[in-house]
């Protein structure tokens, strides 16, 4: 095992899990779920069947993440984020599930609520508590509820603050 998972984490078979990575206490990975090198999962996070996370990614506890997310190298999730996958989730009946990506460098912040269907661009930050019902462009600062745009980084900006070197504009 190239990985490392706390004795109290459930790792079903049938997943991927990169070298490097730790998962935390009660945390549990589904089979189907892909998962890069070198991430961290907190307490109590879950990864659904078919997510595919990839590499340098964080995810602080309580943070479920589920079916048609794709989560690109280097993002962030915070503290106890919200992710859907379906606009009209219901009791009964059939779900439609929606994909939505996290590109490379995306920052969500703790108990952030992110709406199925859409695409957090590169090096995009959620501020805390936001809740997001639209695309996010790349290098953009979205805060609120409805969250909306209060910046746009420049890569000077994320290379100095973030240490993200492979910013173009």
């Amino acid at each position: 095992m190239s990985y490392f998972s706390h004795e109290s984490a459930y790792i079903d078979s049938g997943c991927e899990i990169g070298e490097g990575t730790k998962i935390w206490h009660y945390s549990h990975i589904c089979s189907g779920a892909k998962i890069g090198k070198n991430c961290s999962f907190g307490q109590n996070v879950y990864v659904a069947p078919g997510v595919v996370i990839g590499d340098n990614v964080r995810v602080q506890n309580g943070v479920s993440i589920y079916s048609g997310l794709i989560i690109e190298d280097y993002c962030f999730l915070g503290p106890h984020c919200v992710f859907t996958n379906d606009k009209y989730p219901r009791a009964s009946g059939e779900w439609k599930l929606e994909k939505t990506i996290l590109r490379k460098g995306a920052s969500v912040g703790a108990n952030s609520t992110i709406l199925c269907g859409l695409e957090l661009g590169e090096y995009s930050m959620v501020g805390c508590g936001s809740v997001v019902i639209k695309t996010v462009p790349p290098k953009a600062l979205v805060v609120g509820n409805p969250a909306r745009i209060v910046k746009i980084f420049k890569c000077e900006e994320i290379k100095e603050k973030f240490n993200f070197y492979e910013c173009a504009n």
